[in-house]
């Protein structure tokens, strides 16, 4: 990975937008920054719309769409994406709208599975807020054991769900979709991107293994120095700081590199 500031004048000037991850990108473990929230407000002043790509459920994509200076929040792994639409939110369904009801009976039993067989695992704080999937807490409010992860992971896959990890939970669903499919599917309903476009129109900032997908299918990626995992495809640039401090690092340079 290359250092964030040799982002080069022309790479940053081709821009429309930025994606970016929350946990342990946007937000400092769960909390939200002044420094960080700044940073929106210039990112749009230099000509960029922005993204929240997150794990996060429904419920906080509804708050981030209607306060926030984004053009949209796409949740949960990409499935439920939300934006702003005069003085309303939009909401849309990504991933199975029709199907709905039916996965998530579904995803109810494999979940009670999954607790009989490990009930170590409990449930994130934000699980209620979710519409496509469930999630564990496995690092916000306790830290469980890789081998029970690996565990549940396995389970998981044998009931024939889909599993993400996080630095913060392990998420599981019955969609198909992940951020980067979710996003450009959001990119093209919200805005006429041509997915091939937004592939090297949008950046992308993130810091863990639910994001590869993002490091994999955008050309202009970007890690905060906290990466974790091992995701499959390396992100571009670095950051030097962590956290909400490597977000504001990163707009920096891109606001300063496109002449902010």
């Amino acid at each position: 990975m290359q250092p964030i500031d040799e982002l080069s004048v022309a790479e940053a000037r081709g821009l429309d937008g930025l994606l970016f991850d929350l946990d342990d990108t946007f937000l400092d473990r769960g909390r939200l920054t002044e420094a960080a929230y700044s940073a929106l407000f210039r990112l749009r002043e230099s000509g960029l719309l922005t993204i929240a790509v997150t794990g996060r459920p429904a419920a906080w994509g509804a708050v981030i769409a209607r306060q926030w200076p984004v053009v949209a929040a796409l949740t949960e792994n990409g499935s439920i994406a939300f934006w702003r639409a005069d003085n309303a939110v939009e909401q849309a369904d990504l991933g199975a709208a029709r199907e709905r009801d039916e996965r998530r009976e579904k995803l109810s039993r494999i979940v009670s599975e999954l607790r009989r067989e490990l009930p170590e695992l409990e449930p994130s704080d934000d699980v209620d807020g979710r519409i496509s999937d469930f999630t564990f807490d496995i690092g916000e409010r306790q830290r469980v054991a890789d081998a029970t992860i690996l565990r549940a992971i396995e389970l998981s896959e044998r009931l024939g769900a889909r599993t993400r990890r996080s630095t913060v939970h392990l998420h599981v669903t019955l969609d198909g979709l992940d951020k980067a499919s979710g996003v450009v599917r959001l990119l093209r309903r919200h805005s006429g991107v041509d997915p091939t476009a937004a592939r090297f129109r949008y950046a992308f900032i993130g810091d863990s293994e639910n994001d590869e997908s993002c490091f994999a299918a955008f050309a202009t990626t970007i890690a905060v120095s906290n990466l974790s995992g091992r995701p499959s495809v390396m992100p571009r640039f670095v950051t030097r700081n962590a956290l909400s401090a490597g977000f504001s690092e990163a707009a920096a340079v891109l606001i300063e590199r496109r002449g902010g």
